[in-house]
């Protein structure tokens, strides 16, 4: 980790939502070791599956409130005595399959969700920076072939998607409307696929390999061909990281910023598959075997060039090594390693770009 940030977040006051989740857990494992003050909100981890928030011991890192950020005057109340400088909005419902059985709750999660976060601060004296954390999913996808900018045109096929493209329109008319003036900034931050250990999840790629694999069985995949800017959770956790930073000095960056890899290197679910495969070591898979399902893009890539020229932020683990720490980080914990160790070694050797 660079000497900047360290010293930049040490003893800030950090407002996370999200943290049950895979990537709100990880983040919040790194703002502790950056020596943030973090106080976090999110619903219960799921039962009946493990969780990184239970594996890694998350709670014992922040000071973690469970509640659902569809309870506004709760979660007022929760932000107004956390006082936070910087606001890290993850909590969301994830899922596209999950939003077709349950479009009311994933609606009202993502739009009213991210406006009950963001009007929690409306008065509040010092708070800095909002960042809100949507999907490279918000696009009006048309299956080009060129990768979405950041000034393309939202949309959403499926609830899921809608919902984020959604999400994205509120937190533009919260800093247009109210916070600029009050001074904070308010950005939105549009990442690739993410992959990393940790995440057990219905419906992902890895996780469901792993499962399958664990078990002996065989991984069915439904859409082979599907390509998608695949990243190790780490770098847009890293690109989260120095965009608040640069807010935090530069309020008038706010905005939209695009997280992923090169675009050239944007991959298929089979290309990921055979190296999640040869990373672990064994397992059967099965192409094309899992029925049609409901309707997801086949074909999505991001221009990451403002993040690149703007912040700085460029991608330090390929799609190989993403994989392979990935793989690595199941087999060791299916192996009873600490969850905690195994992210901070990873933690460790991905740095502070």
């Amino acid at each position: 980790m660079s000497a900047d940030s360290e010293s930049f977040w040490r003893g800030k006051r950090v407002f996370l939502t999200g943290h049950t989740g895979f990537k709100g857990g990880w983040l919040a494992l790194w703002l502790r070791r950056l020596g943030a003050e973090v106080t976090a909100v999110s619903l219960a981890p799921p039962e009946g599956r493990p969780s990184l928030f239970d594996a890694a011991r998350i709670a014992s890192v922040t000071d973690s409130h469970i509640l659902d950020i569809r309870d506004a005057p709760a979660l007022s109340a929760v932000t107004r005595q956390a006082r936070p400088e910087i606001v890290l909005h993850l909590a969301a419902q994830p899922l596209v399959r999950a939003s077709y059985r349950e479009p009311l709750q994933t609606f009202d999660t993502n739009v009213m969700g991210t406006a009950h976060v963001l009007d929690a601060l409306r008065g509040l004296p010092g708070a800095r920076v909002a960042l809100c954390i949507t999907t490279d999913k918000v696009y009006r996808n048309e299956e080009w072939t060129y990768p979405y900018r950041e000034s393309d045109a939202l949309g959403g096929h499926d609830p899921y998607s809608a919902s984020k493209a959604a999400a994205e329109l509120v937190a533009a008319s919260y800093r247009d409307a109210f916070l600029r003036q009050q001074g904070v900034a308010v950005a939105t931050a549009r990442a690739g696929n993410v992959i990393g250990g940790g995440d057990w999840s219905e419906d992902r790629l890895l996780p469901d390999a792993v499962r399958a694999w664990q078990a002996g069985g065989t991984l069915e995949i439904r859409n082979p061909g599907s390509i998608r800017p695949w990243q190790h959770v780490l770098e847009p956790l890293a690109g989260y990281l120095r965009l608040a930073q640069a807010l935090w000095d530069r309020p008038e960056l706010a905005g939209p910023y695009n997280f992923g890899p090169p675009p050239h290197e944007a991959a298929t679910v089979r290309d990921v598959v055979e190296l999640a495969r040869a990373a672990y070591g064994l397992g059967e898979v099965a192409y094309g075997t899992a029925g049609n399902g409901p309707h997801e893009a086949g074909l999505l890539a991001l221009d990451t060039s403002r993040t690149r020229s703007v912040l700085g932020v460029q991608s330090r683990w390929d799609l190989e090594r993403s994989v392979g720490e990935t793989m690595r980080w199941y087999r060791a914990h299916h192996e009873s390693r600490d969850a905690r160790a195994l992210c901070d070694a990873q933690i460790d050797a991905y740095g502070m770009p």
